[in-house]
C-alpha cells in the first residue's frame, strides 16, 4: 500500500513563502505521476498541480498559476510544492497523491486512492 507524508505547511502571512515535501513508501517516486490537492473547509478538493512521470508535463491551476512550482526529486523519492506570493484563498489542507494521478492538458486529478493526512497551510491577511 501506498503511503504518503505531507509536510511543510505552517501558518504564514499574505505575500509569504511555504515549501510542502511529499515523501512516499511503498513506491518508487520516479515512476509515476504525482500531485498535490488541497481542500478548504466546505469546499471540494481540488487539484493545485500536477507532474507527469516523466517531469515534461505540469498543470497548474489557475489560481495558483505563476506563483507555484511543483517539482520532484526522484533520488530522495520526495514531491515538493513551493509557494509563492500566498493569499488567504490559499488556506487549505493540502494533500499529495503517489498513485492513481492523471495530469496531462487541463487535466490534474486522481482516480482513486486514499489519502494521507495532508498539511495544513494558513493564509493570514
Amino acid at each position: 500500500q501506498v503511503q504518503v507524508v505531507e509536510s511543510g505547511g505552517g501558518l504564514v502571512q499574505a505575500g509569504g513563502s511555504l515549501r510542502l515535501s511529499c515523501t512516499a513508501s511503498g513506491l518508487r517516486l520516479a515512476g509515476a505521476n504525482l500531485g498535490w490537492f488541497r481542500q478548504a473547509p466546505g469546499k471540494e478538493r481540488e487539484g493545485v498541480s500536477c507532474i507527469s512521470w516523466t517531469g515534461s508535463s505540469a498543470y497548474y491551476s489557475d489560481s495558483v498559476k505563476g506563483r507555484f512550482t511543483i517539482s520532484r526529486d526522484n533520488a530522495k523519492n520526495t514531491l515538493y510544492l513551493q509557494m509563492n506570493s500566498l493569499q488567504p484563498e490559499d488556506t487549505a489542507m493540502y494533500y499529495c497523491a503517489a498513485d492513481n494521478v492523471v495530469v496531462g492538458v487541463g487535466v490534474c486529478r486522481r482516480i482513486s486512492g486514499y489519502w494521507g493526512q495532508g498539511t495544513q497551510v494558513t493564509v493570514s491577511s
